[in-house]
């Protein structure tokens, strides 16, 4: 199956040259990994970047049923950048695979069971209505709190992950503490 790959630039030309080195690079990783419904490359350039090495972005976003893989490595060179994210990514695969294809302990794959989309919440009105610059929707797969944390490092997420926990059957928030230990918020409906 061949892997269809969208490529994004920021701030920068995307010329035939740099478009046919990502598909030969991130194209690879399709033997790696099945199930992939969307490849996105995000390439940009960050002229505020504190050092000039890190001016150069590459992100690379795998999104297939039940998982979502992200990197993103910075070099002076958005050749470098590129190669440094495609072994990123194949790092990110193995241990993907490595952890999560072995199945549920009762034998059910999480692409099996339904997921739960969280009801957006209302905001309560103020004087002066701040501005939403982002909004983002997602398909929570149900997982265990282990399952979350693993998720929350492959994503690099560093502050907070939300997630179906399946134990519960509620909606929970995982977020790092400043003494590097996780802290989970259980929401309950007042």
């Amino acid at each position: 199956m061949t892997m269809n790959i969208e490529i994004f630039a920021r701030n920068l030309d995307l010329n035939d040259r740099i478009r046919e080195y990502v598909h030969k690079k991130v194209s690879k990783l399709d033997r790696l990994i099945n199930d992939v419904e969307e490849t996105r490359v995000d390439l940009a350039y960050v002229k505020s970047a504190r050092n000039a090495a890190d001016r150069q972005v590459a992100q690379i976003t795998l999104r297939g049923r039940g998982f979502i893989l992200r990197v993103e490595e910075r070099s002076d060179d958005l050749f470098a950048a590129i190669d440094e994210a495609v072994d990123k990514m194949q790092r990110q695969i193995s241990r993907y695979k490595g952890k999560h294809y072995r199945g549920r302990g009762d034998g059910t794959p999480a692409s099996a069971v339904a997921a739960v989309i969280a009801p957006p919440e209302e905001e309560a009105e103020e004087e002066e209505m701040p501005i939403i610059a982002r909004r983002k929707t997602f398909t929570l797969a149900p997982m265990d709190e282990m399952e979350a944390i693993e998720q929350m490092k492959l994503l690099g997420h560093e502050n907070f992950f939300v997630f179906y926990n399946a134990n519960t059957n509620a909606i929970n928030v995982l977020y790092r503490r400043r003494d590097g230990t996780y802290g989970l918020i259980e929401p309950k409906i007042g």
